[in-house]
C-alpha cells in the first residue's frame, strides 16, 4: 500500500456520480500566500464519500475526548493557518 501525505485539499468536483478531490501539499509561504503543489488525486463514489465522513467525524470525536483536540467557536475557526475575522 502506497502512503501519500497531504497538507489539504484544493479541489472538490462531483463529475458522473464520482467525487474526484485534488490533494496538494504547501511549499512555502511567501507574503501570506501559499503556494501550492499537486500531490495526487482520490476518487470516491458518492456512498464512500458519506461513509469516510462518518470514519473521520467519529475519528475527531474520539480525539476530542481523549483531549488530543479541542473544539474551536466555528466564529474563530484557523484556515490555512490563519484565524479569520469573526
Amino acid at each position: 500500500m502506497q502512503t501519500i501525505y497531504t497538507d489539504g485539499i484544493a479541489n472538490i468536483t462531483l463529475i458522473d456520480g464520482i467525487i474526484r478531490l485534488d490533494l496538494v501539499n504547501i511549499t512555502q509561504v511567501e507574503q501570506e500566500k501559499a503556494n501550492i503543489r499537486p500531490v495526487a488525486a482520490l476518487a470516491l463514489s458518492v456512498p464512500a464519500l458519506l461513509r469516510t465522513h462518518e470514519q473521520l467525524s467519529q475519528a475527531i470525536n474520539k480525539m476530542v475526548e481523549d483531549g488530543i483536540l479541542k473544539k474551536n467557536d466555528p466564529a474563530n475557526a484557523v484556515t490555512d493557518g490563519a484565524t479569520q475575522p469573526g
